[in-house]
């Protein structure tokens, strides 16, 4: 919100979107952190209408494959954009990762090249230079559709009103172009589920996680567009990491999915190597995915979540509200407390030169968001390795 916004009540349309995404988000996101879940989901669910959008990646690859083997996603689209590596690889990686598993009928869409209003930056010293780790595959035969990523992206939720996930595992730039362009898509979209942010610290700059870091001014346009929004971020990310047991199993399938698998994260896990990190590659997108099929891998916890866009040292920042967090937190049984539910969300303190008050960015708690704090990594790993290599 600009800084001069003077506070303002929450408005009906805010508390009815904001009370809406606790529903719509119901099927993903019933886990409260340290709570079971009213409605236990297990694989087999759905199938589920997504579009994913992605810029493969290593991480996004595997991702992309667990997305097409599993039967609880209908995959009306992939998008491509600007990330990990520039969209002359991100598009056709996911061409590759679309012929690998058979699944080209998929139709994949380019997207946007660069963010909003910010220059790319890439992270090729994590994924390689091509993106794959170094992993190369043959060129891509399959086409992308002509239609922009936006505009395929307006037109599959258009004729889908209400039915359609959005599944982002790179930067937002492609949804927050679309949002742009319509402004009653957000109110059509089913939920978002995204792979970005953290509560805990970046993976880019400190503060930073890599996805909203490119983009921050369009993750921001996400968290604040009314839509249910799933973050799966480097809070529970973190506790993913690839080893050499993983690429043994993925070796051991034989199926060209799993080979292609085995070869990209065996390439990864050298590339890592080599330049001396000492955990990882983590299975970030991955992650989000699985996460989606089976809600029951992560504990979740109601935030509201704003980016932070003006920071010199802190841009794509994600600073998660919460009146039960932190030092706020509340004795069994005083969580409802009405001191509590009233927390205002306050941005920066105004300085002497200026005369705005502190900016409230809501005069509520009101959540726009649920964060992933948790994860059975075992079991996520049970499902990655067991779906990519056709355990089940």
């Amino acid at each position: 919100m600009d800084s001069d916004h003077r506070p303002s009540s929450i408005t009906r349309r805010q508390f009815v979107t904001s009370s809406a995404s606790v529903l719509a988000l119901g099927s993903f996101t019933a886990r409260a952190a340290g709570a079971p879940s009213h409605q236990p989901q297990r694989p087999g669910r759905g199938p589920f209408r997504v579009i994913i959008d992605t810029d493969p990646g290593v991480d996004d690859a595997l991702a992309l494959l667990l997305a097409m083997r599993s039967p609880e996603l209908k995959i009306e689209a992939i998008t491509a954009v600007a990330g990990n590596v520039p969209l002359d690889l991100t598009l056709p990686n996911a061409l590759r990762m679309v012929e690998i598993a058979g699944r080209t009928e998929i139709p994949v869409a380019a997207g946007a090249r660069a963010p909003l209003v910010r220059r790319l930056v890439t992270a090729a010293y994590a994924h390689g230079e091509n993106g794959l780790g170094g992993a190369v595959f043959p060129e891509p035969k399959t086409k992308p559709v002509a239609e922009p990523a936006a505009v395929l992206i307006r037109q599959i939720i258009g004729k889908f009103p209400g039915e359609v996930t959005l599944l982002t595992i790179g930067p937002l730039t492609n949804i927050a172009t679309a949002l742009n362009a319509d402004p009653e898509l957000a109110g059509m979209v089913r939920s978002l589920v995204m792979m970005g942010g953290s509560l805990s610290g970046g993976n880019i700059t400190p503060a930073a996680e890599f996805n909203v870091y490119v983009d921050p001014e369009a993750a921001r346009i996400v968290f604040q567009s009314g839509i249910p929004v799933t973050m799966v971020g480097l809070d529970v990310t973190r506790k993913t990491s690839l080893t050499e047991d993983h690429v043994r199993q993925l070796q051991a399938g034989q199926n060209p999915v799993s080979q292609a698998a085995a070869t990209i994260a065996r390439n990864a896990i050298e590339h890592n190597r080599e330049r001396g990190f000492a955990v990882g590659p983590n299975m970030h997108d991955s992650l989000a995915v699985a996460g989606f099929i089976d809600p029951s891998l992560l504990q979740m916890k109601e935030y509201y979540v704003d980016v932070e866009t003006a920071g010199e040292l802190t841009a794509g920042e994600t600073v998660g509200y919460s009146p039960n967090a932190g030092d706020l937190r509340r004795r069994a049984g005083m969580e409802k407390d009405a001191t509590a539910l009233t927390m205002p969300i306050r941005g920066s303190a105004p300085t002497l030169a200026g005369t705005r008050t502190s900016p409230v960015l809501r005069d509520k708690f009101v959540p726009n968001a649920n964060v992933a704090m948790d994860v059975d990594s075992a079991r996520f790993f049970d499902l990655l390795i067991g779906r990519l290599s056709e355990k089940y």
